[in-house]
């Protein structure tokens, strides 16, 4: 395994902060084999739900199952395409409106594997990591996110 493909923990305590992207986007620039970099980043939304606006959403997560989870699927992903590196980082507890809550970075030679490689990603985690979110919302009425 190389040192780009070993286990990590992705989890970060609150949000994704701009400086974190800025600064992961940054340590690259001394890899020159890397000719580009695709980004994901999920912003937290002020959907309408059940009569109020979500202002946060609280995340949890079954951690050693997520993180055998997030190890496979970057695995795949390494094996289906052509990446030179690729990072996820997800959030674990509360994240407000407009702040980020999941990044995923992937760089390649070329455009096309970083690209449908980040796309690839974000499906598969959306649909298969052990990450829960709960929608607080304005005046009460939270409830659980449903994967997707």
């Amino acid at each position: 395994m190389t040192e780009n493909r070993k286990p990590k923990n992705v989890f970060i305590d609150g949000p994704v902060t701009p400086e974190f992207v800025a600064k992961s986007l940054a340590s690259h620039a001394a890899k020159h084999n890397i000719g580009a970099h695709s980004l994901f980043l999920g912003q937290v939304r002020a959907d309408e739900k059940n009569g109020g606006v979500v202002e946060a959403i609280q995340y949890e997560a079954y951690q050693d199952m997520a993180l055998q989870t997030f190890h496979q699927i970057r695995e795949e992903a390494f094996a289906k395409y052509n990446l030179t590196c690729m990072h996820i980082y997800h959030s674990l507890g509360r994240v407000n409106v407009g702040e980020i809550s999941l990044m995923v970075f992937t760089s390649s030679v070329h455009r096309r594997d970083a690209i449908e490689a980040c796309d690839y990603l974000v499906e598969r985690i959306k649909k298969e990591a052990q990450v829960w979110g709960k929608e607080l919302v304005q005046g009460g009425g939270d409830g659980w996110k449903v994967p997707g």
